[in-house]
């Protein structure tokens, strides 16, 4: 358990600008088939293995950094929400978004709107979703309190993040769009989530270590076997997949 009467010292300093949009490059690869079948779907799979107490139903789902709504589909099958709310910034992913679900026939209630600024009632959210969306954004730890208003006693965090080893490689600094000033080692994560009133432990975590989210030379002799991969430990963790949940006295334990 962490000492929570100081916020955990971050080794970067924030900007003040609240958010950064992504590339065109980024715009579109985040509209593939690749990004929803890949790497969205494989993370839903493997966040939902990590709550603590699942429940066969989540009433009330937000998806924080909605994007272009490429996990609606998903979060709807696996946990049966009956509103589901899209949040983002950005109105060209909105309106992307809106037009996914019109395709699709889901439900969805979109909203335009700031994670550090939720526009959502105090303890009306069962689970939110926040999947590589963290990176984006400035004021993390405000997002984070939100995050903690606005969910239910008992209500689940899944985070999941690109870690700076990862943001801060040179094709990721070409590709993509990030506030360089605002990414984090998976401890500086986990301390932040902590410190915002969160629990979790070891059997809420995991470290993939996916051949994506490999991008130096090492990376590839490593995901063509010409190198050995690092064991947990031996390496700096470029993922964090994490199922935190808010207590219902708000101590943790």
């Amino acid at each position: 358990m962490s000492d929570k009467t100081q916020p955990p010292r971050m080794t970067h300093a924030t900007r003040t600008a609240d958010f950064v949009p992504e590339s065109q490059f980024g715009f579109w690869f985040l509209g593939t088939h690749t990004w929803e079948y890949e790497v969205v779907r494989d993370t839903l799979a493997r966040l939902a293995a990590l709550i603590a107490r699942p429940r066969k139903r989540y009433p009330v789902v937000l998806d924080a950094g909605c994007c272009q709504g490429m996990a609606f589909s998903l979060l709807q099958e696996r946990f049966r929400p009956r509103r589901l709310i899209g949040l983002d910034m950005d109105a060209a992913v909105l309106a992307r978004a809106r037009r996914l679900t019109g395709m699709r026939d889901l439900r969805v209630e979109l909203l335009k709107g700031d994670c550090a600024a939720l526009p959502l009632p105090d303890a009306c959210v069962d689970l939110v979703f926040c999947h590589q969306t963290f990176h984006h954004l400035v004021h993390q730890e405000r997002v984070l309190r939100e995050f903690h208003r606005v969910l239910k006693p008992r209500g689940v965090l899944l985070f999941a993040e690109s870690t700076i080893e990862y943001i801060d490689t040179w094709v990721i600094r070409l590709l993509f769009r990030h506030p360089a000033a605002s990414q984090r080692s998976a401890a500086e994560f986990l301390a932040m989530i902590r410190y915002a009133g969160f629990a979790f432990d070891e059997r809420n975590l995991e470290f993939p270590y996916l051949w994506w989210s490999r991008t130096t030379f090492r990376g590839l002799l490593e995901i063509l076997h010409l190198r050995p991969t690092p064991p947990r430990g031996a390496r700096k963790e470029t993922l964090v997949y994490l199922a935190a949940t808010k207590l219902a006295t708000g101590n943790q334990s």
